[in-house]
């Protein structure tokens, strides 16, 4: 499938998402020049969320909206934290046009169906399913049916509500899926990553599979390659500085550039299978064994293993000729250190 520009999937680079989030803490300008460090940092694309406090939840402080789970948001009630990481919808044009001008993609996670509407109106290239979203079924069935490729984060699913969300995807005719494991706690230990999971979204429900991060670091995205992620999500942050709700486990320009790194490195050193040698490596095979003459011999002296032996380097007869040629003569006089070839013996 594509996304704006990039094709994902197998033998294709990973798309790496820089996740904006709540990162700009209210300041469009932060959100602009948190864009253009992303495109700097070597993200491919750079993912807003589209909804308001009103949109999530309502205002109410009793119990069941109160936060209290051991997160970072402890004591604030879901209408505070809403209202605090929401990114304004009035921005997101000119954050797209930004992001256009950067050459990065964007796109958006909607929350209801009035995002989608909103987000149809900007012509945006893919959905995002939050994990928390993954079980709003007629939201994902409406995004679905713009036809545009999904990705769907299971932080919070069950084998159950994963199969559910991608067969609403197919049944509205939209194949084009993206799963991301994804551990929905904020930071995220790394004992609850589970990156094993990855290569059995692909082959349990036939998708592309990815990743969406909230550990510290890059340790995890850059397993996450290894094990066949072919889209990276991670929180990305101008400056921790900054603050807000998702600053301590965004990564800032310089941890983002080294994952960016890491993940591309493990592109190069998981290649491709090949039993073919490099052009590199085939000129160090002159340093294997092969059958040297270790002993000066007249011609008609038989070939014995005290004047001929398999030693580096590789100039001489393959090594499998070793008990072949052992007992044969020799047809002329040979010296020490000699390649063994076939026209020093005696045919029989």
């Amino acid at each position: 499938m594509k996304i704006g520009t990039k094709s994902i999937g197998e033998n294709h680079p990973c798309f790496i998402i820089a996740e904006l989030s709540a990162n700009h803490n209210g300041d469009l300008n932060v959100a602009i020049e948190t864009i253009r460090a992303a495109k700097k940092a070597g993200a491919d694309a750079i993912k807003l969320q589209t909804y308001t406090p009103d949109t999530l939840t309502i205002d109410c402080d009793n119990a069941h909206f109160k936060i209290d789970g051991g997160t970072l948001w402890d004591g604030k009630t879901l209408y505070e934290l809403y209202g605090e990481a929401y990114t304004p919808w009035e921005w997101h044009q000119r954050l797209f046009e930004v992001a256009k001008e950067e050459g990065l993609i964007c796109f958006s996670s909607p929350f209801d169906a009035t995002a989608v509407d909103f987000l149809e109106t900007l012509n945006v290239p893919a959905y995002k399913i939050a994990s928390f979203e993954i079980q709003d079924i007629p939201l994902i069935e409406y995004a679905a049916s713009k036809g545009k490729p999904i990705i769907i984060s299971t932080g919070i699913a069950q084998e159950e509500d994963i199969k559910l969300a991608v067969e609403t995807c197919r049944n509205a005719g939209n194949k084009e899926i993206i799963l991301l494991k994804c551990t929905s706690s904020y930071p995220a230990p790394l004992e609850l990553a589970n990156l094993n999971t990855i290569p059995d979204l692909k082959e349990r429900f036939g998708v592309t599979a990815g990743f969406s991060d909230h550990t510290y670091g890059s340790l995890a995205p850059t397993v996450a390659t290894a094990l066949g992620a072919k889209v990276i999500e991670k929180h990305f942050i101008l400056d921790k500085s900054v603050g807000g709700p998702d600053a301590d486990f965004s990564l800032d320009v310089e941890e983002f550039t080294e994952m960016v790194n890491k993940v591309r490195d493990t592109e190069r050193l998981l290649g491709q299978v090949s039993y073919e040698v490099s052009e590199k490596v085939e000129k160090n095979r002159k340093f294997a064994r092969s059958l040297f003459v270790v002993k000066d011999a007249k011609a008609g002296e038989s070939i014995t293993k005290e004047n001929v032996r398999s030693i580096r380097p590789g100039y001489g007869m393959h090594p499998k000729h070793f008990e072949a040629v052992i007992g044969k003569v020799f047809c002329i006089d040979v010296e020490k250190g000699a390649p063994l070839s076939h026209k020093m013996i005696e045919k029989s």
